[in-house]
């Protein structure tokens, strides 16, 4: 079966997954864009991205600085290391782009990521949600004689691992907010 041609119900193919047939490894980088806070920047940024068909796997925005009216997109983006390159050029290019920083190549920094997770379930699945959620430290922020929704904060991976081990226990719903992250040091 080629790459374009599915069968129905299999998982879909992406056009980085084709890129990495020729050799080139795709990598996962956490980008930091200070730009103007103003009307029309983010849709200009996602743009970019929708345009030229790369693809985000997490994205969120936030003011800064209220005085110089500044606003922070972080992106957390796939790609082969040229495109990568790529997307860092072309948003440096854009007029409302102060500043882009690739958190994945400058060296440490901290990522994390705010979700909040419903279980429903009685019994035994129940407990064990709640000593997983003790491991996990997640907190309860809603109870019912049926389900709770816990909130977690941690890396990307920390959140997935909690999500894949409430799956069997009644998972029912997940929200993420996306990643958030800063370098560390001065």
């Amino acid at each position: 079966m080629n790459a374009l041609h599915l069968k129905k119900g299999s998982s879909r193919k992406s056009a980085y997954n084709l890129r990495s047939t020729l050799g080139d490894a795709i990598e996962t980088h956490t980008l930091a864009i200070l730009v103007d806070n103003e009307v029309g920047v983010l849709a200009r940024v996602i743009g970019l991205f929708s345009g030229r068909g790369y693809n985000i796997e997490s994205l969120t925005v936030a003011e800064t600085n209220h005085t110089e009216g500044l606003s922070r997109i972080t992106v957390v983006t796939t790609g082969t290391p040229s495109i990568i390159e790529q997307i860092k050029s072309q948003l440096g290019r854009l007029v409302p782009v102060h500043d882009v920083h690739d958190l994945t190549v400058e060296g440490p920094s901290v990522e994390r990521e705010l979700a909040m997770i419903k279980v429903v379930g009685k019994g035994d699945n129940r407990v064990e949600a709640l000593r997983t959620s003790e491991v996990f430290r997640a907190n309860v922020v809603d109870s019912t004689l049926e389900s709770f929704v816990f909130e977690l904060t941690g890396t990307p991976e920390k959140i997935d691992a909690f999500v894949e081990l409430m799956r069997p226990l009644g998972l029912i719903d997940v929200a993420r907010t996306g990643v958030a992250a800063i370098s560390r040091g001065g």
